[in-house]
């Protein structure tokens, strides 16, 4: 008796441990330059607003048959069909950073980037990513972007 306690114990801690990691917010970008957001998960919801920027990245903090509820950085919320998002290719600056033509702090600064600006990632290693925004391309930082996964 104590032996099928203990094993029933055992595999509901491993359950709900599993599912409370399986559970981790993710960033994703907006697949088309107009996505409506609702304020349910449903067509039949009206819209709450719309985005206007392909590749916009949004967090994902919930999920409802087809739909995924989200939050941009700006804390603004509501429900996208999940056809209208794609992988995450892109991130915000929180604060104003800096554009280098290396990874490193000692190579050339080619651009200044306002908070808010949207930058297209290319690749990423430990600290820096490398970006794409406007007519520029360099290296930032990692340490002021929102929507990196």
């Amino acid at each position: 008796m104590i032996k099928k306690f203990l094993i029933m114990n055992l595999f509901l801690l491993s359950f709900f441990l599993t599912n409370s990691y399986s559970d981790n917010n993710t960033y994703m970008s907006l697949k088309n330059k107009k996505v409506n957001v609702r304020y349910g998960p449903g067509l039949d919801y009206p819209i709450k607003f719309i985005f206007n920027k392909k590749n916009y990245p949004v967090e994902i903090i919930d999920k409802k048959e087809n739909f995924r509820k989200i939050l941009d950085f700006k804390k603004n919320s509501g429900w996208i069909h999940r056809s209208q998002l794609k992988k995450s290719s892109s991130f915000i600056t929180l604060d104003t950073a800096i554009l280098f033509s290396d990874s490193t702090k000692f190579s050339r600064p080619i651009a200044k980037i306002e908070s808010g600006r949207l930058l297209n990632k290319k690749k990423c290693n430990l600290n820096w990513c490398r970006v794409e925004t406007g007519e520029y391309k360099g290296w930032v930082l990692k340490e002021n972007l929102w929507g990196l996964n």
